[in-house]
């Protein structure tokens, strides 16, 4: 079988040996007769796993390895110990374990101390897959009691490794810990090494209780500082992973934190008490938030009673935990502490009185805060006022942590108290004019996010202020050699820019940009970019296009400047349509005029595409909006052509004779019927893009969302106006659109936009019944074709922003398949008898890029396998196999391990002649949702009969005749 169908990222179109021949150049560096060549082959091991995860290839390659391990020397041993810890993913692809643990377990019995512990690493390691082996469970019990330090640590460490994956090791290895711990001879630093094992002793009940109480004892028998870390350390992980404890243990930490003085004890306490509030918030009971609650009123250290409330903030952060009784104490210490001379209580203060208001505010179920005075949206945006203005007169580290902590709340208050926004943003601008560094940054990004989800009036007080902090970070001088300043400067000036977007944006451009792209361009090429970018994405595609055309010829790259070209026609396009009129009598100019840009822009977008960057979703994401634009031109030139020639008098009542409905539009009936198919149809191209866009961001997939809804409220006023489909009539064109509705989820400016586009829908679908109900059976007039040019111009001027993942792809997921068998040329098709089935196995990988599972994540694959046959040829029979055979389809859903995934499919061709089997990868997220995202594959199958069977046929087929006879 070959292992490389798949190409590497390297190149485009290798080889299929690529595998095969990495495999063999690896195992020659291991024969080496040197030891740097046969180091520098094991460590390319786990790319090598990387790349080509197939079990054939990893069952070799460890068995290679392991011989390495058996013969080499200490340090080739310790190299195989790196790459079997590193390729923890891999081992369960191990196909021959028994025999890749008889090669590694004969070190065990070596005289030499370091071997036996280099053995018990690497079987510590590959743990997962061994978890049971009684002869390795006995190596690690003789280990434990070794005289020899090396051995010593690393029997410690593959008994932590096998009590974490085996039930049946960490019950019989308790009391040999227990031993060796009370016991005097083991020296102390043995004895911390041991602690920590006993976090995994939680694959029983019992186990987990005689842990637990061993480690209780240990307390006060061992009370250093060290001890005492670890000891409660692994409290709190078996406590978090049990679920059995977790009162108690918190009820412990909170003891050890409000009586030990040490540093390092308080911290661990704090830090555990952070672990078990995420892990689960739920088990808390009233008696340990009281007692945190109590502590949090004592004069401790200001270190000290921040870390306290942090942990108030993690529990707050979700409803699990909000007692009647408790909420109001702690919302009137958090009132109290708002205003603390520390930034960092006074923000996590500010926090926790934030998420109290939100529960509050939640539904039926929570505590009412109506009533609460200090639970009020303006008392907590008065005291974020000066939370920020004190953080803001310290110039620390600490300061720059709380200001971020205290703008998340304040992004939180503008959502539900729109009535202290003024005030937020008026503080906001004005503290922006005496900052620099991460500070001013931290607050621009509040006001650009405070004002992507508010009206455009938002900023226009404060535009003078804005637009000269924009004109001094313009033309601020940049360091050299201080690269971290640097980027700070440069997100600051794109968030200024953003401000000043969203402040002077009148029609489609921002005059405060225009004015100085020049000097920006030449400055700052890169935040030049990224201020188009967000142009883009806010409709100010006038600017964006002055940007682009000056960036266009700085760059050294052609495809870089056909994509620079391209943008620029893209924004020039929309800069046409924002010219349409209220009364839309230049409507067709402007569509003919932004379809010649989006074309020219397409033809710039083409030429931008690179093998490695093909630009499939931005050609089909902007072919579609040509398209868009091309119907509706084409729907106002046969609804001029309807005024300039209008159905005859007689077409209702030859409608109604022949019984049918379009002949109401007399001769224009087949030019309506073929605008509403491209309508319809452009719908259905934008759902087909939304499946294949499984990486996209949320935003995004809202945005396409969005303007297929706008290709089904076209296609249905088309229907009702024109086509007069009974189908929509009446009241049932309400409820047409409820399925598209994608104002949820929605946020930013998509928000905004799905909510122009909600009033856009209901202002057109009011005014489609009044136009029914005034003209009820009635032939076509001027008000059906004036409602239809009202609703296209109002879908034209809505605004058309570009979504983000044109610009970026936050996540990057992809599907590489291999098929078998296959043959030995390329060119060739498969062999295979008639009266056999062909066993195909379907092998894939996963490829993730930087941030894998970012949006959603791939729960199953899904395989399309469809068979035909192209040429079909005469049977022994005489009849023509081709209409025996036809075309047969299938399913199956397998789930990835590790991003790897295999299936074995057999398929049943009983036609002679050559099939082609396409096999098609879908990918199915957690929610159950279907992703068309590729790759699609091809084998070609060529049947036969076998002779024999030939033989039959003819014989049968002559006894038939004979018997006719």
């Amino acid at each position: 079988m070959r292992l490389s169908a798949m190409p590497s990222d390297a190149g485009y179109g290798e080889q299929e040996q690529d595998a095969n021949t990495a495999l063999l150049e690896l195992d020659k560096g291991l024969r080496s007769l040197k030891v740097g060549e046969q180091c520098e082959a094991i460590v390319r091991f786990p790319r090598l796993f990387e790349k080509y995860p197939f079990p054939i290839l990893i069952n070799s390659a460890f068995l290679k390895l392991a011989d390495v391990f058996r013969d080499g020397s200490n340090f080739l041993r310790l190299c195989v110990v790196k790459v079997a810890q590193q390729s923890r993913l891999h081992l369960d692809k191990i196909l021959n374990v028994d025999e890749f643990v008889r090669r590694i377990f004969f070190v065990i019995h070596s005289n030499d101390p370091v071997a036996r512990a280099i053995t018990l690493r690497v079987l510590g390691s590959i743990a997962g897959i061994i978890a049971e082996k009684k002869n390795v469970h006995h190596s690690i019990h003789n280990g434990l009691d070794s005289h020899d330090r090396v051995e010593l640590e690393s029997a410690i460490y593959a008994a932590s490794c096998f009590s974490a994956e085996s039930r049946t090791f960490a019950s019989g290895i308790c009391h040999k810990l227990a031993e060796l711990i009370q016991g005097l001879s083991i020296p102390a630093e043995i004895k911390l090494k041991l602690i920590p094992i006993f976090k995994h002793m939680h694959h029983d009940t019992p186990s987990a209780a005689f842990a637990r109480q061993l480690c209780l004892d240990l307390l006060p028998s061992y009370p250093a500082k060290s001890f005492l870390t670890i000891t409660l350390r692994t409290l709190s992980q078996l406590a978090a992973a049990s679920l059995v404890h977790i009162p108690d243990q918190v009820g412990l930490l909170l003891g050890y934190l409000c009586h030990d003085p040490r540093i390092a004890v308080q911290m661990t306490c704090v830090q555990d008490l952070c672990l078990l509030a995420r892990k689960a918030p739920h088990m808390w009971t009233g008696d340990n938030l009281s007692t945190l609650t109590q502590q949090c009123q004592g004069r401790e250290s200001t270190t000290l009673l921040a870390n306290r409330l942090r942990i108030l903030a993690i529990l707050f952060a979700t409803p699990a935990l909000l007692l009647q009784e408790q909420v109001e104490a702690i919302a009137t210490l958090c009132s109290t502490l708002s205003h603390h001379w520390d930034v960092s209580v006074a923000a996590t203060a500010i926090q926790i009185r934030t998420l109290l208001a939100k529960w509050g505010n939640a539904g039926p179920g929570f505590h009412d805060n109506r009533e609460s005075l200090v639970l009020s949206y303006m008392a907590i945006a008065s005291a974020a006022q000066n939370v920020v203005i004190q953080c803001l007169a310290e110039e620390t580290r600490t300061s720059v942590q709380a200001l971020k902590v205290v703008l998340g709340c304040v992004r939180d208050l503008s959502e539900r108290c729109p009535e202290a926004l003024p005030a937020l943003i008026n503080t906001l601008t004005t503290a922006l004019t005496s900052t620099s560094g991460e500070s001013s940054l931290a607050l621009c990004q509040c006001l650009v996010s405070l004002g992507e989800s508010r009206p455009e009036d938002l900023f226009t007080h404060h535009l003078p202020i804005l637009q000269q902090l924009y004109a001094d970070a313009l033309h601020q001088e940049q360091a050299q050699g201080d690269g971290r300043n640097n980027s700070v400067k440069h997100d600051m000036l794109v968030g200024l820019a953003m401000l000043l977007l969203l402040a002077d944006r009148k029609g489609r451009s921002c005059q405060s940009i225009s004015q100085n792209i020049q000097r920006l361009v030449d400055h700052y090429p890169w935040p030049a970019y990224r201020i188009a970018h967000q142009a883009t994405r806010l409709n100010c595609h006038e600017t964006a296009a002055e940007i682009f055309v000056k960036l266009a010829t700085q760059v050294a790259s052609e495809h870089y400047y056909y994509w620079l070209c391209g943008l620029e026609q893209f924004c020039l396009g929309e800069t046409c349509l924002a010219d349409i009129t209220e009364k839309p009598d230049n409507l067709m100019p402007c569509l003919a005029k932004a379809l010649q840009h989006y074309e020219k822009g397409l033809s710039n977008l083409k030429a931008a595409s690179t093998p490695s960057h093909p630009l499939l979703f931005h050609c089909d994401y902007m072919r579609l909006r040509a398209d868009m634009l091309h119907s509706c031109l084409l729907l106002l030139s046969c609804l001029a052509t309807i005024r300039t020639c209008p159905p005859p008098a007689i077409a209702p009542a030859v409608a109604l004779t022949m019984g049918q409905e379009l002949l109401r539009c007399g001769h224009m009936a087949t030019e309506m019927q073929q605008c509403a198919t491209q309508v319809q149809q452009l719908s259905v191209r934008y759902a087909r893009l939304y499946q294949t866009s499984f990486d996209a961001d949320p935003d995004s997939l809202s945005k396409i969302k969005l303007i297929q809804q706008q290709c089904l409220l076209l296609g249905h006023a088309i229907d009702c106006l024109i086509l007069n489909n009974p189908a929509y009539s009446g009241s049932k064109q309400w409820n047409l659109l409820g399925s598209c509705n994608a104002v949820e989820g929605s946020t930013g400016t998509n928000k905004q936009q799905a909510k122009k586009q909600l009033q856009l829908t209901d202002a057109i679908l009011k005014d489609l019944q009044n136009v029914l109900a005034q003209t009820d059976g009635q032939s076509i007039s001027h008000q059906h074709v004036n409602c239809l040019i009202e609703a296209c111009a109002g879908m034209m001027r809505l605004p058309f922003g570009f979504p983000r993942y044109f610009f970026q792809a936050l996540q990057s997921t992809s599907i590489k398949l291999a098929l078998s068998p296959t043959a030995r040329n390329p060119n060739e098709p498969v062999s295979l008898a008639t009266d056999t089935h062909l066993a195909m196995k379907v092998e894939g990988v996963i490829q993730h890029g930087s941030k894998p599972g970012l949006f959603r994540k791939v729960s199953k694959v899904k395989l399309v396998v469809t068979s035909s046959c192209a040429t079909a040829k005469t049977t022994a029979v005489g009849k023509s196999s081709e209409s025996d055979g036809g075309t047969s389809e299938g399913t199956w859903s397998v789930e990835p391990h590790h991003d790897y995934f295999s299936i074995q499919i057999l398929l049943s061709l009983p036609v002679v002649g050559t099939h082609t089997i396409n096999v098609e990868a879908s990918v199915v997220d957690s929610d159950g949702s279907c992703w068309q995202t590729g790759p699609k594959l091809s084998l070609l199958v060529k049947t036969y009969e076998e002779f024999s069977l030939q033989q039959r046929q003819q014989q049968q087929q002559q006894q038939q005749a004979t018997g006719t006879r």
